[in-house]
């Protein structure tokens, strides 16, 4: 059995027509979902980018983030932002051995920075350059005039502003084929056409699309809001939503929707290129996100760690079987999205060389319970906690507790933190029980680390 695992970055769960969505268009996702098992209730474990791409290929929860240490020239101090240690096993490095041929296709060019180490164990790897702040092009070859009507002059105060880098690696971009989802899957479609004969085979595709700045072809923004005059945000400041006006707002999220539309439709192309190969009857596929994004909902623009509302934390999960058994079927279960890990083990029937968390997605789509009766997710010095009828977000040290009655409160809007302070306590001891005990004070760890290689 061949193993394919599709990643897309920032893809909420909410804006996937397979999720009752009827505004954003994501025809070829919902052909796929009638084709897999549907995960209604999948999240991380933690946040963002890269803890959830670490969990993705060890199998192991990232969160508490114990052996943390900010890297050399690493700009992002999000806890739990490093490569995969030396000491944990990747599944590529599995599946290698087992004798699979393992390829890996990204523009997720946190991965592909020195020593990250995410390409472990891959007889291939293939970076796709170009995104967000990746150094490809000169910067030379754009000016802060070329971006007239971006945004507003306050993005501008460096000279390293994002989007002079993104646009610097963009200016060849001729055709849709060019922009860097549709890179990213052509290149995997390639990749399956060579390797179609393989006996067996792992390929890992992830997608950095739809993460920010959103600038797809203006024919998907248009789906959308056709004939916007005004500022155009294409990439957030995080935090309160108040800089934007409404019609501001309402461009944001069709421009986002805008990249959802254009990876879905590369999503498809490439389906549909492994199953005119003949291999959709061998071949094990996943689709996941590794979060969301939020685009004003509860006033809040961007991912910000004490702001795991749903459009944050809940992600998209599908998983095709070859014999197409339990097609369209929907899991109401917790899971996690590293339980793709301990998945692939056990319908391949290999031992991990150590431990992995998770739990068999395909028996719990048979019907066995999951055995979660919350979920808990750290990003940087927050922590969450969900079950049925609770929702809970505080500080890692249990201060700046916010708790919402969900079965009653589905919106998350009326905070009851002080009328159950009892509760609170319970769903902080619910993370520390999943976090196997005191969470790290990372103030601290920053604190020690006040170098000038820290703060570069």
């Amino acid at each position: 059995m061949n193993v394919i695992i599709i990643i897309v970055d920032s893809f909420r769960r909410d804006h996937c027509g397979f999720h009752g969505n009827d505004w954003i268009h994501t025809p070829r996702l919902d052909e796929l979902a009638g084709q897999s098992v549907i995960f209604e209730s999948a999240f991380p474990e933690s946040l963002p980018t890269l803890p959830v791409r670490r969990a993705l290929h060890t199998g192991l929860r990232t969160f508490p983030f114990r052996d943390w240490v900010p890297e050399k020239g690493e700009g992002v101090h999000s806890a739990g932002w490093q490569r995969i240690p030396e000491d944990q096993v990747t599944l590529a490095e599995v599946l290698r051995q087992a004798g699979y041929r393992t390829g890996f296709i990204t523009d997720t060019y946190h991965q592909f920075k020195p020593s990250r180490n995410y390409h472990r164990g891959f007889d291939q790897f293939i970076f796709i350059r170009g995104q967000e702040r990746d150094r490809w092009r000169s910067k030379s070859v754009i000016k802060e005039s070329d971006l007239a009507g971006l945004m507003d002059e306050a993005y501008w105060e460096s000279e390293d502003a994002m989007l002079i880098q993104y646009f610097a690696n963009a200016k060849e971009r001729r055709c849709e084929e060019d922009w860097l989802a549709p890179q990213v899957f052509r290149t995997g479609m390639q990749w399956l056409e060579e390797h179609r004969a393989d006996e067996q085979f792992f390929l890992v595709i992830d997608s950095f699309d739809p993460h920010e700045p959103w600038d797809p072809p203006q024919y998907y923004t248009d789906l959308y809001y056709p004939d916007f005059e005004g500022r155009e945000f294409i990439t957030p400041k995080y935090g309160k939503r108040d800089y934007l006006s409404d019609d501001e707002l309402r461009y944001m999220r069709a421009v986002y929707a805008g990249e959802c539309t254009m990876v879905d439709k590369w999503v498809g192309h490439f389906v549909d290129k492994l199953d005119g190969i003949g291999r959709a009857g061998d071949t094990l596929l996943f689709f996941v996100s590794d979060h969301g994004h939020a685009l004003g909902e509860h006033d809040i623009i961007g991912k910000v760690p004490w702001a795991m509302y749903p459009e944050l934390v809940d992600i998209p999960l599908l998983m095709r079987h070859p014999d197409g058994g339990r097609a369209g079927q929907r899991v109401e279960d917790f899971v996690y999205n590293f339980d793709i890990v301990s998945t692939v083990y056990e319908m391949l029937d290999i031992e991990p060389p150590q431990p992995v968390d998770g739990v068999n997605l395909r028996q719990v789509a048979a019907g066995e319970p999951s055995g979660r009766q919350w979920v808990t997710c750290g990003f940087n010095d927050y922590v969450y906690c969900r079950d049925r009828q609770w929702a809970y977000i505080a500080h890692n040290d249990g201060e700046d507790a916010r708790l919402w009655h969900i079965a009653e409160d589905p919106d998350w809007r009326d905070n009851v933190a002080a009328d159950h302070p009892e509760k609170c306590r319970e769903m902080f001891q619910r993370v520390l029980e999943d976090a196997g005990g005191p969470l790290p004070d990372y103030a601290n760890l920053r604190s020690s680390l006040a170098g000038d290689w820290y703060r570069a």
